[in-house]
Formats: C-alpha cells, structure tokens, sequence
C-alpha cells in the first residue's frame, strides 16, 4: 500500500493536482467520491467535478464505506475526506469521538488494500476559531483526521494557491 495525502484550503488546486498525479500513476484510476448531496449548489460542485474527468477515470460513489470496494492493485484518488467526516458527523449527532473511531476504523480497513492511494481532505482550521459549536467540533474532528491519515502517509503535499508543497 502507498498512500499520497494532499492537503489545503478550499479552491487551492488539490483536486487538480490528485487527478494530475493519478493519471501519471495509471491510465484507469478510481475516482472515490464520498459527498452526499446537501442542495442545488453543492450537486453543481459535484456535477463540476465530475465533468473534469474523462473516460480514463472509473468512478466509485460511497458515502461512508470506503472499504467495501475492492482496489488491488489500483491508484485510487479518494476525494475527499473532509465530505467523508461529514458523513459521520452528520449521523452520529455530531459527537467527535464516536465518528472519529468510526472515521479510523473505516480508513483502517481501506488501506488494508494493496493500492496507491491518493487522499484529498481540506485544513478547515487555518482561520480564526469557528463561531459556533458545532463548526468548532467538526474542524477538531477534521484536524484529528488529517493527522491520523499524515502520520500513515508516504508523501504529504500541502497546496497553496495552486502550487503543491511537499511536506512528507
């Protein structure tokens, strides 16, 4: 198993550069899409996406069980793990222990696999401390995560205004 995470805020280029490196790592990568749709403006995003992707691409939608596919032997651009812990904040009432155990024993399983896997998540907590509590939970959450997956990774870029930083 190798794993790449890539890293940044919001409309920093990470999509992009995961896609760009997986096609360089395979003519048939899988494109793992975790996003629910919320609403209109979020199924646009989705619809966006998916439109950067051509016919080389095998496209896999799950929610929450990652694992449950089979990727051996495969270069698999998960994108992304911030949607991915929405999911089980949004089930689990917002409690950060129980979809944080439930986040980690999933992804414990997925990398199992014997596949290159390129993980896209955000680092929503670069800005001032979020106004409310359930913000301020969930970018605990998320910083947990990423550093959960970071300390696993191979390689761990961070992208800034387009351009990829390599930090691991």
């Amino acid at each position: 198993m190798k794993l790449t995470f890539i890293t940044g805020g919001q409309r920093s280029g990470k999509s992009s550069f995961a896609q760009d490196l997986a096609l360089k790592n395979s003519s048939r990568p899988v494109y793992l899409a975790t996003s629910r749709i919320w609403d209109d403006e979020h199924k646009k995003r989705i619809d966006r996406h998916k439109a950067d992707r051509d016919h080389r691409w095998e496209n896999i939608e799950e929610e929450k069980y990652l694992s449950t596919h089979s990727y051996n032997g495969k270069v698999v651009l998960v994108d992304c793990i911030t949607l991915w812990l929405t999911n089980f904040f949004f089930d689990n009432k917002s409690d950060i222990d129980t979809s944080l155990n439930e986040a980690k024993k999933e992804f414990e399983k997925l990398v199992l696999q014997d596949a290159h896997f390129i993980i896209v998540s955000n680092e929503i907590g670069l800005g001032g401390m979020p106004e409310n509590e359930i913000q301020r939970k969930f970018t605990d959450l998320q910083g947990w995560m990423n550093q959960y997956i970071a300390a696993k990774a191979n390689e761990v870029f961070m992208m800034v205004s387009g351009i990829p930083m390599k930090v691991k």
